[in-house]
C-alpha cells in the first residue's frame, strides 16, 4: 500500500534527516547531512555564497533529485509526512509543491500569458466559471493584465519571472519553493511578489526561498537556514539574523549630464529615432537616440517592461527597428546578418545556461570563435588567455554544468570576449549571484572598458550600478529618461 501524505497541520512539510546527495559523477556531495523540520505555514530564507548548494536543497525539497535524477542520495527526506521517495512522480509530487526557479525561459512554453496561467489551472477539477475567477486573480495578482494576450518570449526578464510565478501559484499547491525568483525584477516588481508571498503565508502556506539580497525577505521570513559548502551550518530565526546582517550603504557620486561631457572619436553605437513594436502593441520603444563610445562601462536601468532589453537587442540585430536606425562599428544593423554583427557586438544573456550546452569548457569559447571565422586550431593561445582574465584559468577541460553559478557566468563573458567584440552586451550580468562573485564580475567589465571596449550593461540593481557604472541611462515607457555620466571613479 502506497504511503499516504498527512494533512494534519502538525504533520512537518518538509524533514530532512541526515540527508546527503552528490550528482551523477560528482566527486564529491552537494549537500551533506542536513537535518532540518520545517512546520506547515512557515517561511523559510536559504541563505548562502554562490555555489553554497542552495539550489541543490531546492531541488531536493521539491523532489527532482530523486525523481529526475540519477546521482546517489543518503538519509531521508519526507514532505508532509510522506516519504519523497515513495511518491509516483513529478506529477504526483506536484499536487504539493510548486516551484520558480531562475530561469523563467525553462518554465514558460505557451504563445500567451494567459495560456500559461490557465496550464496551471487545467488539472484542478475546477468549474469553467471558477477557472476564469482563478485566472482574474492570478493575472491581478501578479500584475500581469495588460500582458494577458502577450507572447512570453517577447517580455522582459522580470515580467517572464513574474508569469512562471502566477503559473505556479494557480496550480493551488500547499508548499511554494522559489530559487532566486525576485533575482530579475526591478524594486517595484520585488515589491510587490514580495506582497504576493506574505498573502500566501497569511492563507498558511509554507515557503522556501532563496535570494542573494535577504534584507528584502525580512518583513515575511520566520526563519534562516545558511548552507555552507553544501553543510547547514546555521539554523536562526529570522530576527536574530538580520540583527547581525549589515545594512547596504550607497556610494554617492557626482553625475553630470552626459550630453555636456567633452569626447574624442566616433561613437562605437549610434541609435536614431529608434522605434520598435511587438506586433500590434504599444511601442517598447519611442524615439530613442544615443551614441556610446569605446571605453565606457554604460548601465542602462528602469523598471521591467521600460525597454532596456529590447534596446540593447538591436545592437547585435536579435531585434530590427520598427523605425528609425542603429549603427555598430560603423554597420547598419537592420541590414547585417546577427553572425557579421557579433564579431562587433557581443551579448552576453542574464542566464548563462542560455549559452552553455558543450561538453568543456574549451569547446563552448571554440564554438563561439570557429561561428565568425576563427581557426579553432589557431585559438588556443586566446582561449588561456580569455580565461585567465575571467579567473577560469586551467579549466579548459570542466564540464561547464558543473560549475557554480558565478563560474558559469563568468565562462559566457569569457566566451563573447573571445570573440574580439568591440562592443560587449550584459543583461543582468550580475543576477543569482553573491556579493563576493559579483564584485568579480564588476571588475571584469572594469577591465574590459579600460582595454577600450564599449560594455553596456542592462541592470536592475543600483548599488552595483551606482558603484561601477561610469554612465547610467535611466529609461522608462519605451523613452530615455536621463543620461548622465560620473565625474569620478572612471574616465570620461
Amino acid at each position: 500500500m502506497a504511503e499516504e501524505e498527512s494533512d494534519d497541520p502538525e504533520t512537518p512539510a518538509f524533514r530532512f534527516a541526515d540527508f546527503s546527495y552528490t550528482y551523477p559523477q560528482g566527486n564529491a556531495p552537494a549537500l551533506s547531512d542536513i537535518t532540518l523540520t520545517i512546520p506547515k505555514g512557515e517561511c523559510v530564507l536559504v541563505n548562502g555564497t554562490t555555489g553554497a548548494g542552495k539550489t541543490t536543497f531546492c531541488l531536493a525539497a521539491a523532489g527532482v533529485l530523486c525523481h529526475e535524477y540519477e546521482g546517489t542520495m543518503e538519509g531521508t527526506l519526507s514532505l508532509s509526512g510522506r516519504d519523497v521517495r515513495s511518491y509516483e512522480d513529478m506529477g504526483d509530487i506536484g499536487r504539493r509543491v510548486g516551484v520558480v526557479f531562475d530561469d523563467a525561459d525553462a518554465q514558460l512554453i505557451f504563445t500567451t500569458v494567459e495560456e500559461e496561467i490557465l496550464s496551471g489551472l487545467e488539472n484542478r477539477g475546477l468549474r469553467p466559471e471558477d477557472v476564469r475567477t482563478r485566472l482574474e486573480e492570478m493575472l491581478t495578482f501578479t500584475n500581469l493584465t495588460d500582458l494577458r494576450y502577450r507572447a512570453p518570449h517577447s517580455l522582459s526578464g522580470g515580467q517572464k519571472q513574474r508569469v512562471a510565478l502566477a503559473s505556479t501559484l494557480a496550480s493551488g499547491t500547499e508548499c511554494l519553493i522559489l530559487d532566486e525568483a525576485t533575482a530579475e525584477l526591478d524594486t517595484s516588481a520585488t515589491e510587490s511578489i514580495i506582497g504576493i508571498l506574505a498573502k500566501l503565508k497569511e492563507a498558511g502556506k509554507t515557503i522556501i526561498v532563496v535570494e542573494q539580497k535577504p534584507r528584502e525577505l525580512a518583513s515575511i521570513a520566520d526563519r534562516v537556514v545558511t548552507i555552507v559548502g553544501g553543510r547547514m551550518t546555521k539554523d536562526e530565526t529570522a530576527a536574530e539574523f538580520f540583527a547581525t546582517y549589515p545594512d547596504e550603504q550607497e556610494r554617492e557620486e557626482e553625475l553630470v549630464d552626459t550630453a555636456s561631457v567633452a569626447r574624442t572619436g566616433e561613437p562605437q553605437v549610434t541609435v536614431r529615432d529608434l522605434v520598435h513594436r511587438y506586433g500590434k502593441a504599444a511601442p517598447a520603444l519611442s524615439g530613442v537616440s544615443l551614441d556610446i563610445y569605446a571605453g565606457e562601462l554604460t548601465a542602462i536601468i528602469g523598471e521591467n517592461g521600460s525597454g532596456k532589453t529590447t534596446l540593447v537587442k538591436h545592437f547585435n540585430g536579435l531585434l530590427r527597428p520598427t523605425s528609425g536606425t542603429v549603427t555598430v562599428c560603423g554597420l547598419n544593423a537592420a541590414d547585417e546578418t546577427v553572425t557579421r554583427l557579433a564579431q562587433q557586438a557581443g551579448l552576453v544573456f542574464q542566464n548563462p545556461d542560455t549559452m552553455l550546452f558543450e561538453d568543456t569548457v574549451v569547446r563552448e569559447m571554440q564554438f563561439g570563435m570557429k561561428n565568425i571565422g576563427i581557426d579553432p586550431a589557431a585559438s588556443e593561445k586566446r582561449i588561456r588567455e580569455v580565461l585567465a582574465m575571467v579567473g577560469l584559468e586551467g579549466r579548459e577541460s570542466q564540464f561547464p554544468r558543473a560549475m557554480s553559478r558565478g563560474e558559469r557566468q563568468r565562462l559566457a563573458i569569457a566566451c563573447v570576449v573571445a570573440m574580439k567584440p568591440d562592443v560587449i552586451i550584459l543583461d543582468e550580468p550580475t543576477t543569482g549571484l553573491d556579493t563576493e562573485e559579483a564584485e568579480r564580475i564588476m571588475g571584469i567589465l572594469q577591465s574590459l572598458a579600460g582595454a577600450g571596449h564599449s560594455v553596456i550593461m542592462v541592470s536592475h540593481d543600483m548599488s552595483i550600478v551606482k558603484q561601477h557604472a561610469q554612465r547610467i541611462i535611466r529609461m522608462d515607457g519605451g523613452q530615455i529618461m536621463s543620461d548622465s555620466t560620473r565625474m569620478h571613479g572612471g574616465a570620461a
